[in-house]
């Protein structure tokens, strides 16, 4: 039975509810009865993979496609992580450790978590005491940091703050790994330092986001150590990831990329949720955490959040112990203008109808 909301008209619950852009689909339809080879072996997979390489400065890096963010993290994590009793230290509202059903621990591995403020990041200086608290054989191994770029909150490290983690990772005999399901709205923020280029050169490996930007499905996981992506291959077969039709994703990351559409989409998604957000700022409700990317939090009275959460499908992060809610909004791609217009107005209403005045800055 279906579970979901009942938004009729607009949602603003995530930003992989609508198919994929017009031009990706015509790219699949180009290719409706073309012949490639499979499992990822096409041409249309060696062009997309060749040019994540070019990107991000990276000739040797192994490259491969995937389904799916949960799939991608698992994938990694394992290459990452060859012995049970190595560990991946993670925020505490880390996608690995809040959203995807315990997985890390399922494949037989730890996920140290730590408690990070509403900039959702992780520094060298939060990871340290943890990190020195498992000093012998009785204890797991830290061996990998994981963080993503943009964070669940829709923060983005700064270049400065990716060189400091890098280093200390590599310092201390971890490796960084970087989720990106949401990379294309970080990289295309107006605060934005960190270029692909960046990540190639301070990260072990990290992810192009497709589910989340745009296309149908799928996510470009891309590994610089060759001491990891050894025997990448075989991990994709033996944990199920290895997509028959391997050129669907590929072609996809193919069109993107090379069209420049991969970064526009997640610069209108941006675009659309400052937008919203100016509206809200006009409406003097306030944001649970500083906005970047295209991840809204407001903060409102109980019974407002639950009518935004009904109208618009959005996703309550927390509950403030003063009674307001963190509701998150998120825009995508495929976002109108029509949307933007009616979620707007309901923040608006509620100034006319008097119902601020007392939640502002609580």
């Amino acid at each position: 039975m279906y579970s979901g909301t009942n938004v009729d008209k607009y949602s603003f619950r995530n930003d992989y509810s609508e198919s994929a852009h017009p031009q990706i689909i015509k790219k699949l339809l180009d290719l409706a009865y073309e012949t490639n080879t499979p499992y990822g072996m096409d041409r249309h997979s060696e062009a997309a993979a060749n040019k994540i390489r070019e990107l991000c400065g990276t000739p040797d890096a192994e490259v491969a496609f995937t389904s799916g963010g949960t799939a991608t993290n698992v994938l990694a994590i394992s290459a990452f992580l060859r012995n049970t009793y190595d560990a991946v230290i993670c925020a505490d509202t880390g996608h690995i450790n809040v959203h995807e059903t315990g997985s890390i621990e399922y494949m037989g591995r730890k996920a140290i978590t730590i408690p990070v403020g509403v900039d959702g990041k992780l520094t060298p200086e939060i990871i340290d005491p943890v990190f020195k608290g498992f000093e012998s054989e009785h204890m797991v191994i830290p061996k990998l940091v994981y963080i993503s770029q943009s964070t669940e909150l829709g923060t983005i490290y700064t270049k400065a703050e990716l060189t400091a983690l890098s280093e200390y990772c590599h310092a201390n005999g971890m490796w960084l790994f970087v989720d990106g399901a949401r990379l294309a709205s970080a990289l295309t923020a107006k605060c934005n330092d960190v270029t692909l280029k960046d990540l190639g050169a301070l990260t072990d490996g990290f992810y192009l986001g497709g589910t989340k930007n745009g296309l149908l499905f799928g996510e470009a996981l891309v590994l610089t150590d060759p001491v990891v992506y050894d025997h990448l291959r075989w991990l994709i077969k033996q944990r199920g990831y290895m997509l028959a039709k391997g050129f669907v994703v590929g072609a996809m990351f193919e069109e993107a990329l090379s069209t420049g559409l991969y970064f526009e989409m997640g610069k209108y998604a941006n675009n659309c949720a400052e937008r919203i957000v100016e509206a809200i700022r006009q409406a003097g409700f306030d944001l649970y955490c500083e906005f970047q990317t295209n991840q809204i939090f407001v903060l409102l009275p109980e019974e407002l959040g639950q009518e935004l959460s009904d109208t618009y499908g959005c996703f309550i992060q927390a509950r403030l112990p003063d009674g307001r809610w963190a509701v998150r909004i998120v825009t995508s791609c495929a976002t109108t203008e029509d949307a933007i217009a009616d979620i707007s107005a309901w923040f608006i209403k509620k100034v006319a109808a008097g119902i601020v005045k007392n939640y502002i800055s609580k």
